[in-house]
């Protein structure tokens, strides 16, 4: 009886730990996000190669700006051997389909429906680029692509 007492707390802590969100500072490796066309993306597949994620809406402006700049910079990017990924967030399908009927981009798109992605990185709003280090750690976020970004990355 005094073994189930002590497990019982234990499990009540790990719980705790989870709920509180102690856990968000783990990398993002376990979660595998849909692409447009329905092909499973797991971030830890992309170890070893700088990540640039450009975390979006389909009704924010300032997202559709940020989209168009980053597809202008997108075949440089790709060159220097830097993963671009843009990430919608909290929408349905079909809504980000419709999207792209009126934008073309040459880089993937990844569908967080449940926000678990934006979640794990603790996102406060959109646009939000994220750019994760070859080791799959964040080294930065920021609203709009930094003129630097290569000097983050390509260290």
């Amino acid at each position: 009886m005094r073994n189930f007492g002590k497990f019982r707390t234990l499990l009540l802590m790990v719980l705790i730990w989870l709920v509180l969100g102690f856990a968000k500072g783990a990398l993002a490796d376990d979660i595998i996000l849909n692409d447009l066309g329905g092909r499973a993306v797991q971030l830890s597949s992309y170890k070893g190669k700088p990540v640039i994620m450009l975390f979006w809406t389909t009704w924010c402006p300032y997202c559709r700006e940020e989209l168009k700049n980053l597809n202008q910079q997108y075949s440089q990017i790709e060159q220097q051997g830097i993963v671009v990924f843009g990430v919608n967030v909290n929408e349905p399908d079909y809504k980000v389909q419709k999207f792209f009927k009126n934008y073309q981009l040459n880089f993937r798109i990844l569908l967080d429906k449940a926000g678990l992605l934006s979640d794990k990185y603790g996102l406060m709003g959109v646009p939000t680029y994220v750019f994760l280090d070859k080791t799959g750690e964040v080294i930065s976020q920021s609203h709009r692509l930094p003129d630097n970004y290569k000097s983050l990355l390509l260290k």
